[in-house]
């Protein structure tokens, strides 16, 4: 049996961090994990044709999916850090770099890492 290639692991990496999101944000539905199933399938092109590129995945995933969510469904995940205003989405950063986060642009601020909002949506390990 082969061992899991590094970029595999990248990439089976990415869909748990962006799963997890997805779950955070109660909208893991099957419609809505097929979006992260599309997104690994062509990022996995790109990373074989850039190995270097493997840390900078999971962020690239969770654009992919941001976007495709924002063209079918609306904006996603809303802000939980503006009380007041329009309702609007985190964004990634870097947009293409290692260690990518939630960030909310209006307020400045790091919100959680990809695959950790959900202790910023008050779910489990939120602190209150």
């Amino acid at each position: 049996m082969n061992p899991i290639s590094p970029l595999e692991q990248a990439l089976h990496a990415a869909r748990a961090l962006v799963l997890a999101d997805l779950v955070a944000g109660e909208v893991a539905e099957a419609d809505v994990v097929s979006l992260v199933e599309e997104s690994v399938v062509q990022r996995r092109w790109w990373i074989e044709q850039w190995p270097d590129g493997a840390p900078f995945v999971a962020g690239l995933v969770a654009q992919d999916v941001q976007d495709a969510l924002l063209e079918r469904y609306g904006r996603w995940p809303l802000c939980p850090v503006c009380g007041s205003g329009d309702p609007h989405a985190l964004d990634i950063e870097p947009e293409l770099g290692p260690d990518p986060h939630w960030v909310c642009s209006e307020a400045g601020v790091k919100v959680a890492a990809v695959g950790s909002l959900g202790t910023a949506l008050g779910g489990p390990g939120a602190s209150s």
